[in-house]
């Protein structure tokens, strides 16, 4: 009697279950041209009214806490890291959280206000521990409303064209970013850099906040799947594998990543005054606005997993310009360029984790958030060191990680196509 043959499926481990586009190594589809839905645009429009807010307070945060605080440059990376890590703090919970309520708008709502509030704490104080202690829970309410908002995005966008939905929210955001730097400018320029400005622009910075929140009000809830009965442990197994292996770069890649208020303190050190840094600032969200839905088309038509990769190159190669950078005019192309880099980094992987994970992005969201912001607690801290001693020792080993993560990627690439390949040609065992 002949041996019945076993599925290749049954040699292989257990099945997964499918998902709704190619995985980490498989090819994209074309992208088919399509409107945006309504929804992107309104949730652009928080994004933008809360970047307002907030950028208007960062574009001055390093400068300000570092030469009118009195802090300094070590301090400004332990804060900077504590900030990231307090963003990544919540970010798993959240994502669990609406996943298993399948609620999106609620857990958003509650982080955007919860980063109004905090902005609070500089009209009532502007010494170090007070700028510090805004930073860290401005970061909190950033880190709870991630996940749900992103899965509410990626519910919203069509699959097709989810790299353009992704990178239009991120233009729409990063406008604001580019709003609020030349307000903050304009502040500054009108009633001069004095402790008396900084509360006014500080006071003003609440308004857009608030008009955010009311907006978010009129937008209908798209919820996700309902997975009631799970913890933590059972949402992290249920995590698809392709999902997971993509936390290995990523990790590296965060080591890398330390906070872009060291360009601004270079950009200061080279002469640029208090005024111009925030122009600076405005330039690299200006950058970002231009090319992100640039970039999501790009991402739809060439694929997310060629995308990624490319946006750990761009950051090599500016950190690698950063290290022998001396003029102002190099400072000011660096965080030109830095946009295109934000733009394929922050909003690409976003869309390249809605495809991974098809049925549980809000976790999926908030591990990765969870992961990152993590490491790049050590990643300003270990800057913010070095800088004391060489601001181009910095920049040189944010260069030798960000190749690092690039090998990483394509070294899983290259070792799952092998191990598919012997999977698919392991001859069946006998019954």
């Amino acid at each position: 009697m002949a041996r019945p043959e076993l599925p290749i499926r049954a040699m292989c481990g257990k099945p997964r279950r499918p998902v709704a586009v190619p995985d980490i190594l498989g090819a994209m589809p074309k992208p088919a041209r399509q409107r945006l839905h309504p929804d992107v645009l309104r949730l652009g429009l928080v994004s933008f009214l809360t970047d307002v807010s907030s950028e208007m307070i960062f574009s001055v945060f390093a400068v300000f806490f570092t030469t009118v605080a009195g802090a300094s440059s070590a301090l400004l990376g332990l804060i900077e890291g504590l900030a990231d890590a307090a963003a990544s703090a919540l970010n798993y919970l959240a994502g669990w959280l609406s996943d298993r309520s399948g609620r999106r708008r609620g857990f958003v709502t509650a982080g955007y206000a919860f980063s109004t509030l905090a902005k609070l704490i500089l009209l009532l104080s502007s010494s170090i521990a007070a700028l510090g202690v805004f930073r860290v829970v401005e970061r909190l309410g950033k880190g709870f409303r991630g996940p749900p908002r992103d899965a509410w995005l990626a519910a919203i966008a069509d699959p097709k064209t989810r790299g353009f939905a992704f990178g239009v929210h991120k233009a729409l955001d990063k406008a604001g970013a580019v709003l609020g730097p030349l307000i903050a400018y304009a502040l500054l320029r009108w009633l001069g850099e004095s402790a008396s400005s900084y509360a006014t622009l500080f006071m003003v910075a609440i308004v857009p906040a608030v008009l955010s929140l009311l907006v978010l009000a009129r937008i209908p809830d798209r919820p996700g799947p309902v997975h009631a009965r799970e913890d933590l442990r059972q949402s992290w197994q249920a995590l698809t594998p392709e999902f997971k292996r993509f936390l290995l770069p990523s990790g590296v890649f965060a080591l890398a990543y330390f906070s872009l208020g060291f360009i601004l303190l270079r950009a200061h050190q080279l002469g640029f005054g208090m005024a111009e840094v925030v122009l600076l600032y405005a330039l690299f969200n200006a950058t970002c606005v231009l090319t992100a839905p640039w970039v999501g088309r790009l991402g739809d038509h060439i694929g997310r997993r060629r995308i990624v990769p490319l946006g750990y190159a761009v950051h090599a190669g500016l950190n690698g310009w950063l290290i022998f950078a001396s003029s102002r005019w190099e400072l000011a192309a660096v965080l030109a360029v830095y946009g295109l880099f934000y733009a394929i980094e922050d909003s690409q992987s976003k869309a390249f984790i809605a495809d991974l994970e098809p049925e549980r992005r809000a976790s999926a969201v908030g591990v990765y958030n969870f992961v990152v912001g993590l490491l790049y607690l050590p990643a300003s801290l270990i800057a913010g060191a070095l800088w004391g001693v060489a601001p181009a020792a910095a920049f040189a080993l944010s260069l030798a990680l960000s190749l690092m993560a690039i090998a990483a990627f394509l070294l899983l690439r290259t070792g799952q196509r092998r191990s598919g390949a012997t999977c698919a040609a392991r001859p069946s065992p006998p019954p």
